[in-house]
């Protein structure tokens, strides 16, 4: 099928100027070294979706040795299968020969690759409809499979048969559900039943693929919607990496995670999928190891799971009839800010009003935690340190708001001047005391200056 559509140049309305100057000028660069060239793919997809265009790929009839000799600055990043990478004006532009691809024997990388002539023939080797459109220079876009009629109808479609598409490259799997839920797109029938009889294939998958693409849909903009057709396709507990939750726990954690695609954080989508998932902070750091999380996004959801686990302990060990419950609680919550950090105190709170919680309640209070209890912040009026009440979120934040010092670092005192007064060698015992050093500090019991800190030090050296 193909588009008559524009008679003029191609325009680019969701790419950034530059790129698609840089591109138009690669593409017309080719057609004048005789060949053909056309944009293709997902930048086309995108663009007809009116969504940003973030890279754009070129498919064309030149060989390889070809690009390269047109092209002065290129990099043969993919050279077995085509793809050159040139750089234009600034852009690195993917340029790939036409080819068709065969003998998926590990379900993910073709063994053999054939370079032809004809682009329908490159575009029938591709996953989707919607990703198989390619536009020349002047407007016009060669569509065979449908791709423009199921953007239109909001679908995902497999080119040709969906479990031959499926066994030739298992993370097509996981690809049509990441489409499916980031475009807010269905599944076609036929493309939905060859994705459940070729599933037990993602354990072919790299576990870092099947993270990357799980990734995209936890942080896309529909994630809900992405997690329930995770839940109907079976696809998580098939792969190499270990998913501990039955297909119950995961649907009662997507129905707990209505905020999850408010939350603009990573590392708070994920602490939240977590926590819904009722895993403790120990286990999700074993489990995100394992899917090859980077470690800085690892130790953030890992964090912010510590503080609700500190302050559980905190609401646990506070009984609401006792006097004084309240100053307890406030003590454990700064507690809990010095030792997870300012960061992940303030993600746990966001976290829980995500989750529809305003509140943690005193245990034995009649309120629930996901209560409309008034917010100190809008009502005026915070609770006062002794209420066995409700302590709401922005409680919270004023304790922590209202702490002199968060670090080690801040105090008025260092380590050294501390042993020397004590006559001490340093040891164990020096971080410890200086860590008693901030809490006392952290909670209004001393003024940080040096004289004070000093006397400190040495009355709790003497009650050791």
């Amino acid at each position: 099928m193909e588009s008559g559509g524009k008679e003029h140049r191609m325009e680019w309305t969701m790419a950034p100027s530059g790129m698609a100057e840089a591109a138009g000028a690669v593409v017309a660069g080719l057609l004048a070294g005789g060949h053909e060239a056309y944009f293709v793919g997902g930048c086309l997809r995108d663009e007809l979706l009116g969504r940003p265009v973030h890279d754009i790929d070129i498919t064309t009839s030149a060989l390889p040795q070809e690009v390269m000799d047109l092209f002065p600055r290129c990099v043969p990043t993919g050279l077995a299968h085509g793809t050159i990478t040139v750089l234009e004006a600034g852009h690195s532009l993917e340029v790939t020969t036409y080819r068709t691809e065969s003998g998926y024997a590990d379900h993910r990388r073709p063994e053999h690759v054939v370079f032809v002539r004809d682009v329908r023939e490159d575009l029938r080797r591709r996953d989707f409809t919607i990703n198989a459109i390619c536009c020349g220079l002047d407007g016009k876009r060669i569509d065979p499979f449908g791709g423009q009629r199921d953007l239109k109808l909001r679908m995902i479609r497999c080119v040709g048969e969906a479990e031959e598409r499926f066994d030739e490259d298992a993370l097509r799997m996981l690809r049509c559900v990441r489409f499916a839920s980031v475009l807010d797109f269905a599944v076609a029938k036929n493309t939905w039943r060859g994705l459940l009889r070729q599933r037990d294939k993602l354990a072919h998958i790299a576990v870092e693929r099947v993270r990357a693409e799980v990734e995209r849909i936890v942080l896309g903009p529909h994630p809900q919607r992405g997690l329930g057709l995770l839940l109907r396709s079976g696809l998580l507990p098939r792969g190499k990496a270990p998913f501990p939750w039955t297909g119950r726990e995961l649907a009662a954690a997507a129905a707990r995670t209505a905020g999850l695609g408010h939350l603009q954080d990573a590392r708070l989508r994920w602490a939240l999928l977590l926590h819904a998932l009722g895993s403790s902070a120990a286990a999700a750091d074993e489990l995100l190891r394992a899917w090859t999380f980077p470690g800085a996004t690892r130790a953030g959801v890992v964090a912010v799971l510590r503080v609700r686990e500190a302050w559980d302990a905190a609401l646990s060990s506070a009984a609401p009839e006792v006097s004084g419950a309240g100053e307890l609680l406030r003590r454990r919550w700064i507690a809990a800010v010095l030792a997870h950090g300012t960061s992940a105190a303030e993600g746990w709170l966001t976290l829980l009003e995500a989750a529809g919680a305003t509140a943690a309640p005193v245990p034995g209070a009649a309120t629930p935690a996901a209560a409309a209890v008034p917010d100190a912040a809008t009502s005026g009026a915070a609770p006062a340190p002794n209420a066995a009440a409700p302590v709401t979120t922005s409680q919270l934040r004023s304790w922590a708001a209202a702490m002199p010092l968060r670090t080690l670092g801040e105090l008025a005192v260092t380590g050294h001047e501390v042993t020397a007064v004590l006559d001490k060698r340093p040891g164990p015992w020096l971080g410890v005391l200086l860590h008693r050093l901030l809490q006392a500090v952290a909670a209004g019991d001393l003024a940080n200056d040096p004289q004070s800190l000093l006397q400190a030090a040495q009355r709790m050296d003497r009650d050791e």
